[in-house]
């Protein structure tokens, strides 16, 4: 049952208040154009959901408790914890994952813009053939002017 296990209950509510986090983060760059605010959300959407693995001791016998947690907090807690090999491991992936979350905003950005150049030439040629249509109606159907007598 998804409510009496704790790890997956953490996952789940990791991953929507991540969603809200990025949705707001995407609305408050709305001052920036298009390409800029694609590549920082998808840069932080990276560093934000990619996994990394850690150990914590639980005890002074020496037992561990070994599990995955987003790679930020992970990094997070080795730097307060004054783990440099956990800590490096961690921030590469998160590097990695940013770098990517970028290129995967960039070929959103152009997919979206060669979809948005695509539509206007359709819709240029719509309004090109209307417009000739409507020429020939009005060479047919001039103006006159009203003639008295």
């Amino acid at each position: 049952m998804l409510i009496s296990d704790s790890i997956s209950l953490l996952w789940l509510s990791y991953g929507v208040l991540s969603l809200v986090v990025l949705g707001t983060g995407y609305l408050g760059l709305a001052f920036l154009p298009r390409l800029p605010r694609l590549v920082i959300t998808w840069a932080v959407a990276g560093m934000m959901w990619v996994p990394s693995s850690f150990s914590t001791p639980l005890n002074d016998a020496g037992d561990a408790y070994t599990g995955v947690a987003p790679a930020v907090v992970v990094g997070g807690l080795a730097f307060l914890e004054k783990d440099g090999g956990t800590m490096a491991s961690a921030l590469l992936l998160v590097a990695v994952a940013a770098a990517m979350g970028g290129l995967l905003g960039l070929l959103l950005w152009r997919r979206g813009r060669t979809s948005a150049r695509r539509a206007s030439r359709e819709s240029n040629d719509e309004r090109n053939g209307k417009a000739s249509r409507t020429e020939r109606r009005r060479d047919d159907q001039e103006r006159r002017e009203p003639v008295v007598g």
